[in-house]
């Protein structure tokens, strides 16, 4: 496995790649891996010849009183774990190497990324695909790994590709849980024992939608109700979001006969986490 910390010199590697007829998967994350990353990867290494883990926690997508400056920073040990699972190229640039000073170019998808976590982090989507734009261009990889976790993310990135004709196929990997239904996550870590027990109402507020929805309930109001009484029952838990909206274009929805998103995030202290459950389709379309 290798470590490329220059663009030229990743540059370089996927050209050689490309020459030589081989295919080139990326997984783009920004570190702290865990369980759910290396799905991703695997997911990648069933995809193509070579496959490209980016480690980059990008400042563009934190707002200004966020975590940036806390979150963790495990290359070392991040490498540890990408080199059983047959990754071929960990891409780890510094801030300077993606940013350089003058830099003022962004992308940003007009109206999607004002939904779901846009609406409370105002820059955080522009930071995204400004991000992930930069590294479809650095590595040019035939199809690129993201996390059913990050569905408003996926939704944004799918749009951006298409607007702008990016040769860049997305694959959606599943959701990766704890045994006790939490959905694993970087910042899962700064959670106390007691947190870390009250979260889960994140996964209970989408096992009552779920059940709902199962029992022919197709009016989101009703099913976004239900959520929300679940997180009633959990004080410690601020609610950030409980929505059901298109996956594609993160509208509501009036039901769910087509198939929806329901969509949650939450605080637990100051510990801000996203879930999230895709409901197939009743009727068909």
């Amino acid at each position: 496995m290798k470590i490329i910390h220059e663009i030229d010199e990743m540059q370089a590697a996927s050209r050689q790649a490309r020459a030589k007829g081989r295919t080139v998967a990326l997984v783009p994350t920004m570190g702290a891996l865990h369980a759910g990353h290396l799905s991703l990867v695997r997911h990648a290494r069933a995809e193509a010849d070579v496959v490209v883990v980016s480690i980059f926690v990008n400042p563009l997508q934190f707002g200004p009183t966020e975590d940036f400056a806390k979150y963790p920073r495990t290359l070392e040990a991040d490498c540890a774990k990408l080199e059983p699972e047959g990754v071929d190229i960990v891409f780890a640039p510094s801030t300077g190497q993606m940013y350089p000073p003058g830099a003022k170019t962004v992308v940003h998808v007009e109206e999607l990324s004002a939904r779901l976590d846009g609406g409370s982090r105002p820059t955080h989507f522009r930071g995204v695909t400004t991000v992930v734009s930069k590294l479809f261009h650095i590595v040019e990889p035939d199809c690129a790994v993201f996390g059913q976790k990050d569905a408003a993310q996926v939704a944004v990135l799918r749009r951006m590709v298409r607007d702008l004709n990016m040769p860049v196929k997305l694959i959606v990997a599943p959701i990766v849980r704890e045994p006790d239904g939490l959905a694993m996550s970087s910042r899962n870590a700064y959670l106390s024992a007691d947190e870390r027990r009250r979260a889960l109402v994140l996964h209970r507020a989408l096992g009552q939608v779920e059940r709902l929805a199962a029992s022919g309930e197709v009016s989101a109001e009703t099913l976004k109700q239900a959520a929300l009484a679940e997180f009633a029952k959990e004080p410690a838990a601020r609610v950030d979001y409980c929505e059901i909206v298109d996956p594609d274009t993160l509208e509501a929805v009036a039901n769910v006969d087509h198939g929806a998103l329901v969509a949650v995030a939450a605080f637990l202290g100051a510990t801000r986490l996203i879930d999230n459950l895709l409901l197939a389709a009743s009727k068909p379309c």
